[in-house]
């Protein structure tokens, strides 16, 4: 059934043709630890600076505003994220862990939610994935990049620790570290006077999304779909930047190639589907893969299935899959297409959009 392009999606899709989608910061999280991993609370941390302002924030969610000031005497961790970043994701289990068990000795866990994508500064769809995601700690809505320029952060995940007195003690960049981590934060609790936290440190067992990497056997990494910073496009023509364009994919695609089939426009950080049915195939080597997407209208959904070496994605579907390979856009998020339980091995991913109005934005691996 041909599903019918409204005003709206024109409105919206000339939006995103003007750059909307997207943040002016564009650092990406980084894959492997770049710091220390100290794995002893007897190390002696270092003081790197004093605890930055809070102030400049769009809004707060689970809290009134927070400021220096007001966290003077608690221990804090200040956790830069972007709700769509896989990077994120698998940290949150263990921030989330954190601040269940340490919140009543000391411990304030602020999340400073920075957008990447235009969709992420809609604080509704921010206030959906903290209640999804069971985020209870208060977030500040960074939309502005005020608290991310104070921090003079650069990546999607972030931590910072932070003392009772205000200074800052440590700080992780991307993922990994939590074993080093959980005995920053029980020192600094300790040194600033919080007593009874016991010898028990958390149990995380991450699932979906948010499971480790299979880091022995991943050679797909991120990829972009809109123009600016997209690699490894195969489709005949190219790239055709920010015009409705019918385009094709090879027969075959070498590995972390992808291309398009149908009638798409590629904007500058999304590509849209301008009319059913539509395409995109992707070479890759990962047990996990995802896509960022969204309907470009709110409120609409869009169907899809999945495809993996030509045959329904069956034990190897996601968590937003079915087993004959189907899903559905309801919002714009992550979603996990393929997760394989068998042995990894270069793979032909299709996804196959039945309606318009989808924006593709990345795909990630795990």
């Amino acid at each position: 059934m041909e599903a019918i392009v409204t005003k709206a999606h024109h409105v919206l899709l000339a939006a995103i043709l003007a750059s909307a989608v997207g943040s002016p910061f564009e650092a990406s999280a980084k894959n492997d630890n770049v710091l220390q991993n100290v794995a002893s609370a007897a190390v002696k941390l270092p003081v790197e600076g004093k605890f930055p302002s809070l102030t400049g924030t769009t809004e707060w969610l689970n809290s009134t505003p927070l400021s220096a000031a007001d966290l003077r005497g608690k221990v804090v961790l200040v956790e830069f994220w972007t709700y769509s970043c896989i990077n994120w994701r698998r940290t949150l289990p263990y921030v989330r862990a954190w601040n269940e068990k340490y919140r009543d000795d000391g411990l304030v866990v602020i999340g400073v939610h920075a957008p990447e994508f235009g969709f992420e500064r809609d604080v509704d769809n921010v206030r959906r994935a903290a209640t999804e995601l069971g985020i209870t700690y208060p977030i500040a809505v960074d939309n502005d990049y005020a608290v991310w320029r104070a921090f003079k952060n650069q990546y999607w995940p972030a931590l910072y620790f932070i003392d009772a007195q205000g200074r800052i003690r440590h700080h992780e960049f991307g993922e990994g570290g939590y074993q080093g981590a959980e005995p920053i934060i029980r020192q600094l609790l300790a040194e600033a006077g919080f007593r009874g936290l016991g010898d028990t440190r958390v149990s995380v067992r991450a699932n979906g999304a948010e499971a480790p990497a299979d880091w022995a056997d991943l050679e797909s990494s991120e990829n972009y779909v809109g123009y600016e910073r997209t690699e490894k496009f195969a489709s005949p023509d190219g790239v055709i930047r920010g015009k409705r364009h019918v385009y094709t994919a090879p027969a075959q695609l070498r590995l972390n190639q992808w291309a398009l089939s149908g009638d798409w426009t590629i904007c500058r950080q999304a590509t849209v589907l301008n009319h059913p049915i539509g395409g995109i195939a992707y070479r890759f080597h990962a047990r996990d893969l995802h896509l960022v997407m969204g309907p470009v209208v709110p409120g609409t959904s869009i169907r899809y299935r999945v495809l993996i070496d030509g045959r329904p994605a069956g034990d190897a579907h996601g968590s937003d899959v079915d087993a004959a390979g189907y899903g559905t856009v309801t919002e714009p998020r992550l979603y996990q297409l393929i997760r394989q339980r068998g042995p990894i091995a270069d793979r032909t991913f299709e996804i196959e959009f039945l309606d318009s109005g989808i924006a593709t934005y990345s795909f990630t691996f795990g």
